[in-house]
């Protein structure tokens, strides 16, 4: 941690400042989690451990609750499992996701106190709570999981008084920090980074943090990599500049951030995107030109897409897809006389509709809609944002399976570069790219030698496969960075 410290930025209280330069895709810092947990749901399916979701897991055979990879995951958990496997035990069942992480971080302080842990910046006991900003509902919620603790905290371990718990239980709910699967696409639990806490956000920020499952597969354990999250820079950083993360999606005009920043974090954005509204008047775009629309035409598009999207959760909740297209498709056809390329409306309804089109099967016409999305994402997002990577990798796996090869290596080649910085070269996510870049390169030279020969090519081996469903649209949003209780 030699290469950043901490200090007090003006008007945000504790923050990250560089003690060296930094260029775009430098990892600032690694950080392993203090403690951490699988969500409630899935804790069948990810290992507990590397947070990986994998087929087969190893069960525990004493409280048959926590799942591993393998007997490597299980012997590297024992440490942190020890007392929650004897606790889950003897209370007959497993206590929610927040309860457990408290449990956990509870018993590390059992074990080695409360003081600067090993590579740490601050303490557990210097985290920010915002116990006293809480709503009413958010006290109500903090006195039932305070309960809740107490029923499964095994008389036997260390005593901690009220005012502790309500601290550990605030640290959770505002330094949550949301784990993803080995692919990154999925939310699949909740951790505590010390150092990774004292980034200040900002709108448009000089860093992004990536969660790096760790490697635990390899034959020597010489070569096991931990479990982390990487703070890797954006942009060139000096010596002295403040490090910065965002919190939530840009993908939001300024005021809708700022209220969002405020409920889930307690604190009003000053940053500069926020202060001068930057790139709102795209989020907002109308049609130019001879037909430009009145605003009260825009108003009423934009409470028509607002609607049409509440239908559309309910019907992806419910699996009805085919419904999905069709609402996608009767609000394109409003929006698109109306809003803007760049119109934040218009790209949530191409961002679906590409999705589940291509999830359907209806490759060229979800191609379309990808190849409009990232064009609107482009002149919005950072140029290294990781959402716009993601972005791109879809947008040029759709073309490719739509046959469209020249558009899709354009786009999977744009995805690499992007990912590099963001992930790096050995996040699996940037691993499968360069597969998918080097596999698409070799087709478009053979499309370029003899288009005809190519089209044969591609529908014979099509042929010998079984037809590759792609993954089932997810309800949720990308994960966000800290991960709020519903």
């Amino acid at each position: 941690m030699e290469s950043v410290e901490v200090f007090t930025s003006e008007g945000k209280g504790r923050g990250l400042k560089a003690q060296k330069e930094f260029l775009p895709g430098d990892v600032i810092f690694a950080e392993p989690a203090y403690a951490a947990v699988v969500f409630d749901s899935l804790t069948h399916v990810i290992c507990h451990t590397c947070f990986k979701r994998q087929e087969r897991l190893h069960r525990c055979g004493q409280c048959k609750f926590a799942y591993y990879c393998d007997r490597t995951c299980q012997r590297a958990a024992w440490l942190n499992h020890k007392n929650e496997c004897s606790a889950i035990k003897k209370h007959g069942k497993a206590p929610t996701e927040n309860i457990r992480l408290a449990a956990r971080i509870m018993w590390k302080i059992e074990r080695e106190g409360s003081g600067l842990a090993e590579g740490c910046l601050v303490s557990i006991d210097d985290l920010q709570n915002h116990v006293d900003s809480f709503s009413e509902e958010e006290k109500k919620e903090l006195r039932a999981d305070m309960e809740s603790f107490l029923e499964f905290w095994p008389p036997q371990s260390q005593q901690f008084g009220m005012q502790f718990i309500s601290h550990i239980f605030g640290v959770i709910n505002c330094n949550g920090f949301t784990l993803s699967d080995q692919r990154g696409l999925q939310a699949v639990g909740v951790g505590i980074f010390p150092n990774l806490c004292q980034a200040n956000h900002d709108c448009w920020p000089n860093c992004t943090v990536i969660f790096n499952n760790g490697n635990h597969e390899a034959v020597r354990s010489m070569f096991h990599t931990q479990m982390r999250i990487e703070l890797r820079a954006l942009s060139k950083i000096s010596p002295g500049d403040e490090l910065t993360v965002s919190y939530v999606d840009f993908l939001n005009v300024s005021e809708e951030r700022r209220k969002q920043l405020k409920k889930q974090y307690y604190f009003d954005c000053t940053c500069e995107h926020c202060k001068k509204q930057i790139k709102d008047d795209l989020m907002l775009a109308a049609k130019a030109g001879e037909s430009k629309p009145s605003a009260e035409t825009v108003k009423e598009v934009v409470q028509f897409s607002k609607d049409t999207l509440e239908k559309i959760n309910k019907a992806r909740m419910e699996g009805l897809y085919h419904e999905v297209v069709k609402l996608c498709r009767e609000c394109l056809k409003k929006q698109e006389p109306v809003l803007g390329d760049t119109n934040i409306y218009l790209l949530r309804i191409l961002s679906i509709a590409s999705e589940v089109l291509s999830y359907l099967q209806m490759f060229e016409e979800a191609a379309d809609y990808a190849k409009r999305m990232v064009d609107g994402y482009l002149k919005i997002y950072h140029p290294n944002n990781a959402q716009l990577g993601m972005a791109v990798m879809r947008a040029g796996v759709t073309h490719w399976h739509a046959g469209l090869i020249e558009a899709g290596h354009g786009l999977i080649c744009k995805a690499y570069a992007i990912l590099l910085i963001t992930h790096g070269p050995s996040h699996p996510i940037t691993k499968d790219l360069e597969v998918m870049r080097v596999q698409t390169e070799m087709e478009l030279r053979m499309f370029q030698q003899n288009e005809f020969m190519y089209y044969k090519m591609r529908e014979a081996a099509l042929k010998n496969q079984k037809i590759q469903v792609m993954p089932e649209p997810s309800n949720e949003t990308s994960p966000s960075l800290f991960h709020k209780k519903e």
